[in-house]
């Protein structure tokens, strides 16, 4: 098995000196740009939890300011800021400008008092980071993951590794704030159990929560893996944008669904199931799901594999499909724009539904050539009022997609109520 880590060898420093790996975004001058967008004020109560979201917008803010936002007493707010700055989620990062006497102390959220670990789970990869509370990566580890040999294995794979992490960049465990994890198959989120994965045999109703709970000592939320991408993509690239829609193409086929500025997993977690929608020119195929004529049986990976292999061109698994569309083999690269036509077909389906704002295509697969024929069926098909603004893109997060929302998950759970308590006690 290879694997691959960034680590402190690899680690650089941003303008403000704090520690990034190559995965965080650099704005012009050199400043940290955060990969996780906070909830805005107006959306939280005043309560420490909304308190707290306040001061992650990232201006920092006296206590008389504090009292003027939040509507509470003087009091009330001393004692939510105290037990902040007891958590060392907020510091005090020096003083406003004073109106007479003593000048006030101003307070701003701290994402480095807590780390994050982030797993994004393929069927055959495995990608774990170590993020601050803003997404900025500071170190991570792939390797080869064969999903299917169970979640024990796995889930071992991700505490052992996760701790190593900790340890190369000097932390202990305590410092985590939790576990971020995005799984291949369905997932019931309440749970965080796996509900009749396909590809997953042994993971069926199995409890990743408490595992990864049990191993760690820290909270746990686990989720399906598009879901997760798309909230990484959302939080790093399109903070603005209420309605995404996030298209893995990879060995399979899924989408994750955010409308008005929220992740919509349905009733039990099966939204965006993307890849076992009929399609007419699928009729009589058979799905690895067992159902025949799903989008995913002529246009997935597997699909894909399997109609070059009968052309005579030389592949075995989705990422030599990747390979080489990258290197612009015409036989591969027909393949790639034969699927997004495909995959184009539902999407205009989704559009008309939906009408998202983006469109956001990424995974394995996820090419120029891809790309071009989704948005040539997209376009063609859709009324000209929902495709008015529409954009259809690639993912500018590539594969740090899934840590990114894995890590955007763990800190929008823990920093809200009742999990803020466990936190600040």
């Amino acid at each position: 098995m290879t694997q691959h880590t960034t680590g402190p060898g690899q680690l650089r420093s941003g303008a403000d000196g704090r520690t990034v790996s190559s995965a965080s975004r650099i704005s012009g001058d050199g400043a940290v740009v955060a990969a996780l967008a906070p909830p805005t004020p107006t959306s939280v109560g005043v309560g420490v939890a909304g308190m707290l979201a306040l001061l992650r917008d990232g201006n920092p803010r006296t206590r008389p300011e504090l009292v003027e936002a939040t509507g509470l007493a003087r009091s009330t707010v001393a004692q939510r800021v105290d037990a902040l700055l007891a958590s060392g989620l907020v510091q005090a990062v020096g003083e406003a400008s004073s109106t007479g006497g003593r000048p006030p102390t101003r307070f701003a959220f701290d994402p480095r008092a807590r780390l994050v670990l982030a797993a994004d789970l393929d069927v055959t990869s495995a990608r774990l980071a170590l993020t601050d509370m803003a997404g900025v990566v500071l170190a991570i580890v792939e390797d080869d993951c064969d999903i299917a040999a169970g979640p024990e294995v796995v889930l071992e794979w991700v505490c052992t590794q996760g701790l190593a992490l900790l340890s190369s960049v000097g932390q202990p465990r305590e410092v985590l704030l939790g576990v971020g994890i995005g799984l291949p198959g369905p997932v019931e989120h309440a749970t965080g159990r796996p509900v009749s994965p396909p590809i997953m045999p042994g993971w069926d109703g199995f409890d990743v929560v408490a595992r990864l709970e049990a191993a760690l000592g820290c909270p746990a939320v686990v989720d399906n893996d598009v879901n997760v991408m798309a909230l990484g993509e959302r939080s790093a690239v399109w903070p603005a944008t209420d309605d995404l829609v996030f298209v893995k193409v990879s060995t399979g086929i899924g989408s994750g669904i955010i409308s008005d500025g929220a992740l919509r997993r349905g009733a039990r977690g099966a939204a965006g199931d993307l890849g076992h929608v009929q399609v007419a020119r699928a009729e009589g195929v058979v799905c690895r799901c067992g159902n025949t004529g799903c989008l995913e049986a002529v246009a997935g990976g597997g699909a894909m594999v399997h109609r070059l292999r009968a052309d005579g061109v030389q592949v075995s698994t989705s990422v030599d499909v990747a390979r080489l569309g990258r290197a612009g083999v015409p036989e591969v690269v027909t393949v790639l724009r034969d699927s997004g036509r495909l995959i184009g077909q539902i999407m205009a389906d989704v559009v008309s539904l939906l009408n998202p704002s983006v469109i956001v295509i990424g995974g394995a697969l996820a090419n120029d050539g891809l790309l071009a024929g989704v948005r040539e069926v997209i376009y063609r098909r859709t009324l000209p009022l929902a495709a008015l603004d529409l954009r259809v893109e690639l993912s500018q997060t590539g594969d740090r997609a899934g840590v990114l929302g894995a890590a955007a998950m763990v800190v929008e759970h823990v920093l809200a109520p009742p999990q803020l308590d466990r936190v600040l006690a």
